[in-house]
């Protein structure tokens, strides 16, 4: 009997855990899929140092909300946050959103994000958090219009 128990317990858990983490996405497929790609793209630029990209990845009237610090607005002003400090390289960014749900012209998504970078001084450091985006359709792509975060245990 404890046997059993003890599966029931471990099945249980995991499945709770599982639907914890599912991803619920609502809209037009074609809209999640530039978004999700969109994303995914972010992350490349980011590991790659692409701040021009990075910030073409915001509409003109797109804003930071980072931790601790004043909103961050401009193309100029998105660059300068996203550039890194000589010697700083990105090793590993994944961003994971849990739900992702277009409105429109507008869409939001929120989830989790990690990532690793390696110091001038050599010295990799883990970090991971959670989010939210706001993105706004422009033309026929979605740009990111607000993008909030927060570390996790940071």
């Amino acid at each position: 009997m404890y046997k059993f128990k003890t599966v029931f317990i471990l099945i249980f858990s995991l499945f709770i855990s599982a639907n914890l983490l599912a991803q619920e996405y609502h809209g037009k497929q074609k809209d999640i899929q530039q978004i999700l790609k969109n994303i995914d793209l972010f992350s490349q630029y980011y590991r790659n140092g692409e701040v021009d990209k990075i910030a073409a990845c915001y509409t003109d009237k797109g804003k930071l909300l980072p931790k601790n610090m004043d909103i961050i607005a401009g193309e100029k002003n998105i660059k300068k946050y996203w550039t890194l400090p000589e010697g700083v390289k990105i090793l590993k960014h994944k961003i994971t959103p849990l739900e992702i749900k277009v409105i429109k012209k507008y869409a939001y998504d929120y989830g989790y994000y990690e990532g690793e970078t390696l110091t001038a001084e050599g010295k990799t450091v883990a970090w991971k958090g959670k989010y939210v985006i706001v993105w706004k359709k422009v033309g026929k792509n979605w740009k990111m219009y607000l993008d909030i975060w927060n570390g996790l245990g940071n």
